[in-house]
């Protein structure tokens, strides 16, 4: 059995002293006058930059930066976990403990009996397991008391991550298009209504219509089994590298893009295009 407590060999700090690090941090009598003024409410902005930066340090595929990053997301969790225990609300171990026993309860073809070391005979399919990863998730919700299938969609999500996610739990009752060409000639549809929109000038349609564009091509990415955010931020990352190049080609011609005529950029973005 993988030891759970003490300090791994090569290594100074273990669980323990991270928490006990910050109960120190939060110390009321002599701790740091930042993090003893801190709430639930006013960590949540340093969470989700963390986060990001995860995602960022992934992305690039620096696992130094992502071990560091990794720690800050952590001590989120440690951070939040104090708070909580200040509360007598929950603390660090019973959030272990939850998640343990969700995982057991959510992965029965992998814990036989919801024992870490049942075993299960046999194998089941990726599609088995998300039907029945979603039926357990529905029994534990309870949604006909809680608002139905999409009351548990975090409206924090980022805007097109939770389209997605809408669009999930939608297709989950059936409510879905069964082939991608529908998919498509919805997002036509969406893309003329708000070309009609434009041509009218009606500011308020034109914002409404657009929304139901981006909607329309988050579920094209849904359908393609693609991430809709991880997508977009590939072409903002092809976007910026394009855009860099224009503006050293640029200084190396002794101009600068401000200097220049919309044909003269156009010409450089082509440029940069080509050397992908």
């Amino acid at each position: 059995m993988t030891e759970l407590t003490g300090v791994h060999k090569g290594y100074e700090f273990d669980i323990a002293d991270l928490l006990r690090i910050m109960e120190r941090l939060r110390d009321p009598s002599d701790g740091c006058p930042w993090d003893t003024k801190q709430t639930f409410t006013s960590v949540i902005p340093h969470t989700l930059e963390e986060c990001y930066e995860l995602v960022d340090a992934i992305q690039q595929g620096d696992l130094p930066h992502v071990a560091e990053e990794l720690g800050d997301v952590l001590f989120q969790v440690i951070f939040y976990s104090e708070l909580g225990k200040e509360l007598g609300a929950f603390d660090f171990y019973a959030v272990v403990d939850g998640i343990a026993r969700k995982l057991l309860r959510r992965h029965p073809h992998v814990f036989a009996g919801g024992a870490v070391e049942g075993r299960v005979q046999g194998s089941v399919t990726t599609d088995e397991v998300k039907a029945n990863w979603e039926a357990i998730k529905q029994k534990e919700k309870g949604h006909s008391k809680t608002g139905g299938v999409l009351a548990d969609v975090p409206k924090a999500l980022p805007a097109l991550s939770r389209a997605q996610k809408l669009q999930k739990k939608a297709a989950t009752v059936g409510f879905d298009w069964g082939e991608l060409s529908g998919v498509l000639a919805k997002l036509s549809e969406e893309m003329d209504e708000f070309q009609q929109a434009v041509t009218e000038n009606d500011e308020e349609s034109m914002a409404e219509e657009l929304g139901d564009l981006i909607f329309s091509a988050v579920n094209v990415a849904r359908h393609l089994g693609y991430d809709a955010e991880g997508v977009l931020r590939q072409a903002n990352e092809k976007f910026e590298t394009r855009f860099g190049d224009m503006e050293t080609a640029a200084l190396e011609e002794g101009s600068a893009l401000s200097d220049e005529s919309t044909l003269q950029m156009e010409a450089r973005w082509q440029s940069a295009k080509s050397r992908d």
